[in-house]
């Protein structure tokens, strides 16, 4: 019945016409005691309800005096009718065995429900978290983007319809010149396909480019979300060692796979920059496999210390490496905004694929981050979060130092926003209770060991590692969450 309360003009709406007192208590009543309706929420009046099942209010009315007699609801004049704190009573004694369904899923559903469940990325009540990929809403250029939007949404349209898969033309042409201007890639508008976020484009490309029996290249460790969207596919992943310098590109050498997914710019997690001998043998080696590159080009706005790196899509002309950015690390991840650059002959498949997905990205957000590049309004605010997360980046550093000296290593301070830091005296059983001892005191400390491959933990991680963000926090969470660290580090060596 809430299905056919919230839908007046479906066909379950038709077929209530008729309905008794009797059968719209039953209904009611079965939907309170199923959980439909919570303690406390609402049911439609019942001058609403009699108009959406076709009936006389009195009929309501009736239905809605014996649910209350019976304690299912509690009535009040002049307001609707609630569910009572009683029901529970009703729930527990009138619970019942349920049949047992056994779960039928496709191969692809099946991988997706074996595998390692995800950490909980909701907002929480913690003093102070150093998760990775949160920004400060304090950096979010509040005015100039709802500006951007209110223009967008005052641009009237010849009509409603649906928008071209591929993002808005004008979107694509503000990032072609971006691009240009802030990583060198060159690329025709027809290249560029915008994604709802990174994680779309990488989901795409696994549908298009990866079969079951296929095998694709991974860093080790990894993004975690970027191996398991490969693997859902049924392909088999091939985890490549990864060192200061990023992935080992010289242990390619015997590998036969279809795909590599890398992170140069600023390999995730422990923030290496790939040197170009080591970028141009990875394309040699594309080459020869006929494979093709994802470059997650995630962060690269981030670089403190260092001059930046020509991307692969440059060294390769674009013909086996698939350009993979994001605002999410600049405005924020919660706008959902991706982009993919791919070789020409990809563009029609991935507008294809993008097409049967979700139609296409909201035009709206399109239409305003287009305004922000045009205007330079966009590159402003990146050098303005640059610096902000730059004074973030060298309070941790301070903080970490002073309270830890060099009883950690710290690695991926050039650019990013985060570091990976690791205990030199802490071992990596001692990893479980160092986040349990952090949270019990309002911290959030997320290990670095579950990126690296599953079957490789216990022989890599020897020691705890953690990676630390810092871009959603102020410099006085930052001193005060390693602080927090360093007493629970002193309570498990005490």
């Amino acid at each position: 019945m809430k299905e056919m309360v919230q839908s007046p003009n479906s066909g379950s709406a038709g077929r209530s016409h008729g309905m008794g007192s009797r059968q719209i208590y039953e209904e009611l009543r079965d939907q309170i005691l199923g959980g439909v309706y919570e303690t406390g929420s609402q049911l439609p009046s019942s001058r609403g309800l009699a108009n959406e099942v076709g009936v006389s209010r009195t009929t309501v009315t009736i239905a809605y005096e014996q649910l209350a007699a019976e304690g299912f609801i509690e009535v009040q004049q002049g307001a609707r009718p609630r569910v009572a704190s009683s029901v529970l009573d009703h729930n527990s004694s009138s619970a019942s065995p349920k049949r047992v369904v056994s779960v039928r899923l496709s191969a692809y559903g099946e991988r997706l429900r074996t595998s390692t469940p995800w950490p909980d990325y909701l907002p929480n009540a913690l003093k102070v978290d150093f998760r990775y990929g949160d920004l400060a809403p304090s950096d979010f250029p509040t005015l100039i983007w709802k500006r951007a939007m209110n223009a967008a949404m005052a641009q009237r349209p010849a009509r409603l319809a649906y928008d071209d898969p591929r993002g808005s033309r004008r979107l694509r042409q503000a990032l072609q010149g971006y691009l240009w201007r802030a990583r060198t890639v060159s690329c025709n508008i027809e290249q560029i396909i915008v994604v709802n976020g990174s994680q779309q484009g990488l989901d795409l490309a696994a549908r298009l480019l990866l079969d079951p029996a296929d095998r694709f290249v991974i860093e080790d460790p990894c993004y975690r979300m970027a191996r398991q969207v490969f693997a859902s596919t049924g392909a088999t992943p091939v985890p490549v060692d990864v060192d200061a310098d990023g992935m080992k590109t010289a242990l390619l050498a015997e590998v036969d796979a279809r795909l590599a997914y890398v992170t140069p710019s600023h390999q995730f997690p422990l923030g290496g920059v790939m040197p170009i001998a080591r970028r141009h043998q990875l394309l040699e080696w594309a080459r020869h496999e006929d494979a093709y590159v994802i470059e997650d080009d995630y962060d690269s706005e981030y670089r403190y210390d260092i001059n930046p790196a020509p991307p692969l899509h440059r060294l390769d002309g674009g013909s086996n490496v698939i350009y993979l950015g994001t605002i999410s690390k600049t405005l924020s991840p919660m706008l959902r905004i991706g982009y993919l650059v791919v070789p020409l002959d990809l563009r029609e498949a991935f507008a294809t694929a993008k097409q049967l997905v979700d139609r296409h990205s909201p035009v709206a957000e399109q239409e305003a981050l287009a305004s922000l590049i045009e205007s330079g309004s966009y590159e402003s605010h990146v050098r303005r979060v640059r610096r902000l997360n730059g004074e973030r980046r060298k309070t941790l550093l301070s903080a970490l130092q002073r309270n830890f000296g060099n009883r950690i290593a710290i690695e991926g301070v050039d650019a990013g926003l985060h570091v990976v830091v690791w205990f030199n005296d802490l071992p990596q059983t001692l990893e479980a209770p160092l986040i349990a001892a952090g949270r019990l005191a309002g911290l959030g400390l997320h290990p670095v060991s579950p990126l690296y491959n599953r079957q490789e933990n216990q022989r890599r991680a020897d020691r705890v590692g953690l990676v630390m963000g810092y871009s959603a926090l102020s410099t006085r969470q930052i001193d005060n969450g390693v602080r927090i660290l360093r007493k629970a580090v002193k309570q498990l060596q005490q």
